[in-house]
């Protein structure tokens, strides 16, 4: 049935929607549709598994994530944590209030180790007024979240301008002052890590400010992420999802159909009619794809939206021992390199290894097992992907020998993520590069045709991290921007009571 005049069409009671990869997003969409009484839902994914970025692995007997790590925000305005919570796949600890409660960011203090690359151990109290410091730093850049130009080209230049005069003003001690600047150089490459990028240089300084945080100390799944795909899989119904068809080409706006339909080409040549297509694929793959991906092309201020957010790299290496060489209540290992008190996060391909600057510890899941969980971001990061495992071994046994002075630590074996060079993903996830705005990550869930066309509404929808106007390079911003398109085609066809008859007065 259909209404005239309203502004959402009931021409198609039971549409096609098909829905391009099984990631969190895709399935979030998925399971929205599904329960809401929509039988004619499909989900072509590329690989052979579920998940997208969400992957869980071994190391021995140890449970690692080669993809999303933590829930960030574990509160009650985070679905994720409200799922794994209601699956029961979270420790006790994590649904307690007071974890629900903490402020730090998602970050609380840990207690670390810290290693000069002199080979000494470092004293805890001697280094925190660099973390202090750089606290500082990244609250201030709140500063200047409505601002247009700034003093400051980015996040990058703003910290190191910043660091050395603040540092000048505070340690008058020569030694102490270098050591401190060393120390906030390290922090300056996890920052990298945190938000997926090359250098803090690439990173806009009101842009910084997009992203919104959640209550909630951060927290991990005991039994590995893949826990929570696992159990939305299986309130799918039973062939859902068909793996390994990668799609070639979104033909949308009548140029292929002749009608309103959207025409979905597999590279194995099928071809499938649909209403609508929800695209879920992450952005560093629509950066590298997008002139093929879609016929016609996406339209010029989406490109450009497409182009101007970042999508980076970030890698973890996780290396088991036979002993700790870390202290019995360490959480988290910097390494400083003495030389670097001019406030560097970036180096090269030569010399990769100094980009790696920070090691968690992971809780034992075994009696004897001992492991780190190295980050590693930007160039380097992408360098160390192309090095056989072997080379990899080798060059953390040297660093880590060389920071604790003590030359028999070997390491029993290492894993290590390869997320640049997965073809399906070419990265990690996104990030306000400089000159991105908050009408970018707008333009970014814009559905095709745009309002106004002749067309056929809702063709194309778009889905997945990036898609987000402030979650995004989150598990949750990736589930809620799934269920945000979902609902976008539930309103559609199901619009409520009141917005028809407003709409039928017209």
């Amino acid at each position: 049935m259909s209404c005239v005049g309203c502004g959402a069409s009931m021409a198609v009671s039971d549409p096609r929607i098909v829905i391009i990869g099984s990631g969190i997003s895709g399935l979030a969409a998925a399971h929205r549709l599904v329960n809401t009484g929509f039988h004619h839902v499909r989900i072509l994914e590329a690989t052979a598994r579920s998940g997208g970025r969400i992957k869980t692995g071994r190391l021995g007997h140890n449970i690692t994530e080669i993809g999303a790590t933590y829930i960030h925000g574990p509160s009650e305005g985070n679905p994720v944590f409200c799922l794994a919570r209601d699956y029961g796949l979270l420790d006790p600890e994590a649904l307690t209030p007071e974890n629900q409660a903490g402020n730090f960011d998602g970050c609380p203090p840990q207690v670390p180790n810290w290693f000069s690359s002199s080979g000494q151990k470092l004293s805890a109290e001697l280094m925190k007024p660099a973390l202090e410091m750089f606290a500082e730093l990244l609250d201030d850049i709140f500063q200047f979240e409505n601002q247009g130009e700034t003093l400051w080209a980015s996040v990058g230049h703003y910290i190191r301008s910043e660091a050395r005069q603040r540092a000048a003003a505070r340690w008058t001690d020569k030694s102490t002052r270098e050591l401190l600047l060393c120390a906030i150089s390290a922090m300056l490459k996890i920052e990298c890590c945190d938000v997926a990028t090359a250098s803090m240089d690439e990173i806009d300084l009101a842009g910084y400010n997009i992203h919104k945080g959640l209550p909630g100390l951060d927290c991990a799944f005991p039994g590995g992420f893949e826990g929570l795909i696992e159990n939305l899989m299986s309130e799918l119904p039973s062939g859902l999802v068909t793996y390994s068809r990668p799609v070639r080409c979104v033909h949308w706006n009548n140029t292929e159909s002749g009608g309103n339909t959207v025409t979905v080409e597999c590279d194995d040549g099928e071809r499938i009619a649909a209403d609508h297509v929800i695209v879920t694929v992450p952005l560093g793959y629509l950066k590298k794809h997008h002139s093929t991906l879609f016929c016609p092309p996406l339209p010029a201020h989406k490109l450009n939206s497409i182009q101007r957010l970042g999508f980076g790299t970030c890698n973890k290496v996780y290396v088991e021992f036979e002993s700790p060489w870390w202290d019995a209540d360490c959480e988290v290992i910097y390494l400083v390199w003495k030389d670097e008190e001019d406030v560097l996060d970036q180096v090269s391909n030569k010399s990769w290894i100094r980009k790696m600057s920070t090691f968690d510890v992971l809780k034992p899941s075994e009696r004897y097992s001992h492991v780190l969980c190295g980050w590693i971001a930007g160039h380097e990061s992408e360098y160390m992907e192309t090095l056989p495992e072997q080379e990899v071994r080798l060059a953390i046994t040297e660093l880590i020998r060389t920071f604790t002075g003590n030359p028999t630590i070997t390491p029993r074996r290492i894993l290590r993520t390869q997320w640049f060079h997965d073809p399906w993903t070419c990265g990690s996830y996104s990030h306000t590069a400089v000159g991105c705005s908050v009408q970018d990550l707008e333009n970014m869930m814009e559905a095709l045709p745009m309002k106004g066309s002749q067309s056929q509404p809702l063709q194309v929808l778009f889905a997945g991290e990036a898609t987000h106007p402030y979650y995004y390079s989150t598990v949750h911003g990736a589930l809620l921007t799934g269920w945000r398109e979902a609902d976008r085609l539930i309103s559609h066809y199901y619009p409520p009571v009141h917005v028809q008859i407003k709409n039928c007065k017209r």
